[in-house]
């Protein structure tokens, strides 16, 4: 069995492509990592907690500070109602969560349905598990669902989908007609619908975050993953969350206990801090900056001729590199990065089938020097 399973888990190609990068000594818009500063706020509390002597284990659902402050914000921000006793779960990373929640509620050979293109640890957690992955294509550029091709998708061994909005790598929003029958369906063949929003605050274009467990009549139906490692750029810490229904909460809670222990205690406290006292300026300052950010490198795209398909949220871009050297997205993202300098991961890392050997994601949540530097280096494409 477990020759089996490590068989079908390979090194992810967004780590791959930092390690390439990192030969070169090139510019990484392959890891979906921010590198601007964190905000005092958060960092102090960290060290004052670590000062005080907040250096050990938790309870395994996180400390009630932290589970209190996300009550609130999934009440005021995701119009989800989370009781901090009953309904959440902090995680070691909203990565330990899907873990967790497949761990504890599926079981081998279970189908798991994933929109494609895909982000590859869901896809690679699935199969950690032994579970079956069902691909059901979203087609660019506008990523429209089909709805009745998605009930026929789903059978009688289906248990769960996996949706993320906003969406790694493509930028969809799902829009609140497309979650509320995202959740009917789910809820008709009564299956799971796990949501994965840890980009919920990167929106664009006057874009909204809907979180489909704000639907009361599909509450037993969702589960809500979340985290702050891209919002607050603490991808390090590893604090994540589940919201839940109280039925579920214990069993999964149990299996992050087992596996995880429980999240990183002093940086717990930096996130609470984080959430209870940054103002709604935080938030509309990072739709801002990042906006910019976006525009920076789907124009440098778009100059170097790899036409991208501009994100309505997360921090990411798709671009056309059917006309660079190659004979599939591998060997065109390696071009990219040997000609240039910039590492980008390639679009075969996201679909099941040859959809995207003609397309790469870079990533755009860096400095804007830096950004402007991958800009000009990208030019170099045109010579």
């Amino acid at each position: 069995m477990l020759e089996k399973i490590s068989n079908k888990i390979i090194q992810s190609e967004i780590r791959n492509m930092s390690i390439e990068c990192a030969k070169v000594n090139g510019i990484n818009l392959s890891q979906g990592f921010s590198d601007t500063e964190i905000n005092d706020v958060i960092s102090k509390a960290a060290k004052e907690a670590i000062d005080a002597g907040n250096n050990h284990y938790t309870r395994f659902d996180g400390i009630l500070e932290l589970r209190n402050a996300l009550s609130s914000k999934l009440f005021e921000y995701n119009k989800i109602k989370a009781d901090p006793e009953e309904n959440i779960i902090v995680t070691n990373g909203s990565t330990a969560a899907l873990f967790c929640v497949l761990y504890a509620l599926l079981k081998p050979k279970d189908e798991v349905l994933l929109f494609e293109p895909y982000y590859g640890y869901h896809l690679n957690t699935i199969l950690a598990l032994n579970m079956s992955p069902v691909y059901f294509e979203l087609p660019a550029p506008n990523w429209n669902i089909d709805f009745d091709k998605l009930k026929k998708s789903i059978t009688k061994n289906t248990k769960a989908i996996i949706l993320n909005t906003p969406t790694n790598p493509s930028g969809k929003v799902f829009s609140k007609n497309e979650i509320y029958e995202i959740c009917r369906i789910a809820k008709e063949k009564k299956i799971y619908l796990i949501t994965d929003e840890i980009y919920e605050y990167f929106l664009y274009d006057d874009e909204e975050h809907i979180s489909p467990g704000s639907f009361k009549e599909f509450e037993d139906t969702v589960i809500t993953i979340g985290g702050y490692s891209k919002t607050f750029s603490i991808t390090g810490w590893r604090i994540g969350y589940i919201a839940c229904n109280k039925n579920i909460k214990e069993v999964i809670g149990f299996v992050h206990d087992l596996m995880y222990v429980c999240a990183p205690a002093p940086l717990q406290n930096g996130v609470t801090a984080g959430i209870k006292f940054l103002t709604d300026e935080f938030y509309l300052n990072l739709k801002t900056t990042y906006s910019k950010k976006r525009e920076i490198i789907c124009n440098a795209l778009t100059d170097c001729g790899l036409n991208p398909i501009v994100p309505k949220g997360a921090y990411y871009v798709l671009a056309d590199i059917s006309n660079v050297k190659g004979k599939n997205s591998k060997e065109k993202a390696m071009e990219i990065l040997n000609r240039t300098g910039v590492a980008c991961v390639p679009g075969q890392a996201f679909y099941s089938s040859d959809k995207g050997e003609k397309i790469a994601r870079f990533c755009f949540a860096k400095r804007d020097h830096i950004l402007q530097e991958a800009a000009q280096r990208l030019s170099l494409l045109n010579s």
